[in-house]
């Protein structure tokens, strides 16, 4: 199935040490361009995550953002430095015996004490691990959301394929009749000139007016551009350029119809199939690549 280049992932899950959250967005961009805004903390983490992105994802511009909330210090999570506090007290006790009618040691002001509180420490190694495997789910997530936009592309470019192939029957079955009436319309202006022409002179008028408006060669081309095209969205390789080089070979071959155009049916056949076409190239250059899930997986 065609991969889109347009996609969002958000993934948010709690831990022990607070809450992680990953928001992803990407649009199409001719190369794979990656930005992340990450808390100071944690921004040694970017190769890591750049790496998994290029094992991932082959064109696009993703922009990764993590927000992160770390949960405070509360009463259970204090931890007291006894010693130090042992040190403290006995220090004041010395002080108390020296001095007359001292004020009883506050126990509020050992606490604030340097030392004397042990804040909880995170464990970065394992705070990095849950951010690098969060992501990854981000990322999975954001290609399944791609994958389905690059389904409705692909239907959207089939159903354009098939309005051409309908235009390019019309057509072909439309030209012996139109060369037929392009040959009376031509006698009917001699005739009405009243002159007289050398048959063979006017065999070859006929036969010039003939190969002017014939485009079989055209229709021809457009039919393998079609079935070329068809070829390409069931590739399981990257296709971008490869579509992008056969929409300007089907809007070549549409100008040329246009230009061999001597009726206005045959102009208006032209037109609708540059208009297609147009919304096809349009649609193609936000088309990622195919992969199909067991490739993704030995990619993973």
């Amino acid at each position: 199935m065609t991969r889109s280049m347009t996609g969002f992932a958000r993934q948010e899950q709690t831990f022990s040490w607070g809450n992680a959250i990953w928001e992803l967005r990407s649009v199409n961009h001719r190369y794979l361009e990656t930005s992340f805004r990450l808390p100071d903390t944690l921004r040694e983490l970017e190769p890591k995550l750049r790496d998994a992105v290029r094992q991932t994802l082959q064109r696009g511009k993703l922009e990764a953002t993590l927000h992160l909330q770390l949960e405070q210090a509360s009463e259970q999570t204090i931890g007291l430095n006894m010693e130090r506090v042992r040190q403290l007290a006995l220090a004041g006790q010395q002080i108390t015996a020296q001095l007359d009618q001292a004020a009883p040691i506050n126990p509020l002001e050992i606490l604030r004490w340097p030392g004397v509180i042990q804040e909880a420490e995170l464990d970065r190694e394992t705070m990095q691990q849950a951010v690098l495997k969060l992501f990854d789910s981000s990322l999975q997530q954001l290609v399944e959301h791609r994958t389905r936009e690059g389904a409705e592309l692909e239907q959207h470019l089939l159903q354009r394929l098939s309005t051409i192939s309908e235009h390019v029957v019309h057509l072909r079955q439309r030209m012996p009749d139109i060369i037929q009436a392009q040959r009376e319309k031509l006698q009917s202006k001699i005739a009405a000139l009243q002159v007289e022409l050398d048959p063979e002179r006017l065999e070859q008028e006929i036969a010039l007016l003939a190969q002017k408006a014939d485009v079989d060669e055209e229709l021809d081309r457009l039919d393998t551009h079609v079935i070329e095209v068809k070829h390409t969205l069931k590739q399981s390789s990257s296709l971008g350029r490869r579509l992008d080089f056969l929409m300007q070979e089907l809007n070549r071959e549409a100008n040329t119809l246009s230009s061999k155009a001597v009726v206005a049916e045959t102009t208006q056949v032209a037109v609708e199939l540059k208009v297609l076409i147009e919304q096809m190239r349009e649609q193609v250059q936000n088309i990622e690549s195919f992969l199909s899930p067991d490739d993704y997986c030995r990619r993973r």
